[in-house]
């Protein structure tokens, strides 16, 4: 597969449209199945993190009054990631924050974002729940760290990606998976996911 930008934001809460701004921002490039490079900072935007955000991440006020300033984090992490295509798990929530974060910095997101929750939900309907901790105990996957940390959060998804393509490989046999080819799945109801990848089959042959 192409390569891709694994991101993962921990905030002070659901939606940027209230207020709410990031705290810690983690991305990872994937390139042939592996990690090939990581970026992951604490970010201070000045706001002060709830309680229960605290006891969620571990992430204190503390640790972000000390933190670089929000908008010298999103230009670093905006140049690292550049125009590769981006990936999130539940990628609605994270694509909110990096535009409203790039917002703030006069940037605007030039790539798609492609949601590994959407996707494992179409490849996993069995799963018990598609959180990201349900999924990979689900796919027997390597726990990276402490859940609710951005780098840990993003190494997990990452790897949960790269099983899903396998996934997609072995099972429809398809020689690779794009990123177009995941924006369509997570697109697709349940039930057109064989008639997607058949349709995908074709154009590579």
């Amino acid at each position: 597969m192409e390569r891709v930008a694994v991101i993962d934001f921990e905030t002070t809460g659901l939606s940027p449209g209230h207020g709410d701004r990031a705290t810690e921002i983690a991305a990872v490039l994937v390139e042939d199945g592996k990690v090939v490079a990581r970026y992951q900072s604490l970010m201070n935007a000045g706001m002060r993190i709830p309680a229960f955000i605290t006891g969620l991440t571990g992430i204190s006020d503390a640790m972000v009054r000390s933190a670089p300033p929000a908008a010298k984090v999103m230009r670093e992490v905006a140049n690292f990631v550049g125009d590769t295509p981006l990936v999130a798990h539940n990628a609605s929530f994270d694509k909110k924050f990096w535009d409203a974060e790039l917002a703030l910095i006069e940037r605007v997101r030039a790539q798609e974002f492609a949601c590994s929750m959407l996707v494992a939900r179409r490849l996993f309907p069995q799963a018990p729940s598609h959180k990201l901790g349900v999924l990979i105990e689900f796919t027997s996957l390597p726990v990276a760290g402490a859940y609710h940390r951005a780098l840990a959060d993003a190494e997990m998804a990452a790897s949960l990606l790269v099983r899903m393509e396998a996934e997609i490989c072995r099972r429809y046999q398809v020689a690779d998976v794009t990123h177009a080819l995941l924006r369509d799945i997570q697109g697709r109801p349940k039930h057109a996911l064989d008639d997607c990848l058949e349709r995908y089959q074709q154009t590579r042959t």
